[in-house]
């Protein structure tokens, strides 16, 4: 666990972890620990993109000389990073392969993201959307879907162009949504909004996990998937933060919308022999039962609704949709 830019905000990460049951054991533990020094202040944590009704401009940034830094350099921009994601990394020894397998893997963060959405309030307002996470992150330098590029190599002169003219201290400071990590030997993905339910967060990394290896497999038998524009897959990415998975995705290879539904029935069958392999098939199949029941998103909108036809103000009701969020931090611990 450590402190994040704001000090209203911590930032938790499991150990390296070879199976999602190791996962499960470390994020419970985790979980478990900020849940009960929180309680001995009287607070209770949520794990929410956005918080319901906190206004960014009453929050102070962390003092470390990281942050302080962070602060100066980004202005106004960052002062409004009231908002949570959610990283998943994958294990890629090969730096070259890491780069090839980020070129394939960006097609599937749309679905990804529309699996995840936690962040449809933003000050008090429904937004409209069910990641409105992302419309405050990508205000920020460096960030969104990553550029198309043909080796390890071409991306840290890329990097090196940057740190040498002092722009930014090192590849840290690029924040796409899937990024070789500037730390360990893995990529990582960073698309997703952070999960209520710690089962759910279980899902979406045995998800990335599983796809990673799916297209690994692939290009052990020389194949790959292929790879679309940018411009087409943010196309996806958008329908997602505004839609989650209420409205279905772009199928480019068919050239239609296709119901979420369909999707992850679709990416449940191409993994698979992956997710097995992992100890990872029960945490992929669940995939469906986000897809049933609903996103976050989803949930939030409905205690608010169910708060308001219970006689609540919009303050109190969106004060209802706080306690459900505290209650879901709770749900498997």
């Amino acid at each position: 666990m450590a402190p994040e830019f704001l000090r209203c905000q911590i930032e938790i990460g499991t150990k390296p972890c070879a199976t999602v049951a190791e996962a499960r054991d470390d994020l419970k533990r985790l979980r478990a620990c900020v849940a009960r020094n929180a309680a001995g202040y009287n607070l209770a944590p949520i794990a929410a993109s956005c918080h319901p009704f906190s206004d960014w401009r009453s929050q102070s940034h962390t003092d470390r000389e990281r942050y302080n830094a962070l602060h100066d350099d980004l202005a106004g921009v960052v002062q409004r990073m009231l908002i949570c994601g959610m990283h998943v990394h994958v294990g890629i020894a090969e730096p070259d392969r890491r780069i090839d397998l980020m070129n394939q893997l960006s097609y599937f963060l749309p679905h990804l993201l529309a699996l995840s959405t936690s962040s449809p309030f933003w000050q008090g307002r429904d937004t409209g959307l069910d990641s409105y996470r992302l419309t405050v992150f990508d205000n920020l330098p460096r960030t969104g879907l990553p550029p198309r590029m043909g080796s390890f190599g071409e991306f840290e002169r890329s990097v090196r162009a940057l740190t040498d003219l002092g722009v930014i201290e090192d590849a840290s400071n690029i924040w796409w949504d899937l990024r070789p990590s500037s730390r360990f030997p893995t990529i990582e993905s960073r698309i997703c909004d952070v999960q209520p339910r710690l089962e759910h967060a279980l899902t979406l990394a045995a998800l990335t996990q599983s796809i990673a290896r799916m297209l690994w497999r692939l290009a052990t038998q020389n194949q790959r998937w292929r790879i679309y524009d940018i411009f087409l897959v943010a196309e996806n990415r958008w329908r997602a933060q505004r839609y989650g998975i209420r409205e279905g995705l772009i199928d480019l290879g068919r050239g239609e919308i296709v119901p979420m539904a369909e999707l992850i029935e679709e990416i449940i069958g191409l993994v698979a022999e992956d997710a097995r392999s992992l100890g990872a098939l029960k945490e992929v199949e669940a995939a469906r039962e986000i897809v049933s029941h609903g996103t976050s998103a989803t949930r939030q909108r409905r205690a608010l609704v169910e708060a308001m036809e219970a006689g609540d103000d919009t303050p109190r009701a969106l004060q209802a949709v706080v306690r459900h969020l505290m209650e879901e931090f709770h749900t498997d611990l």
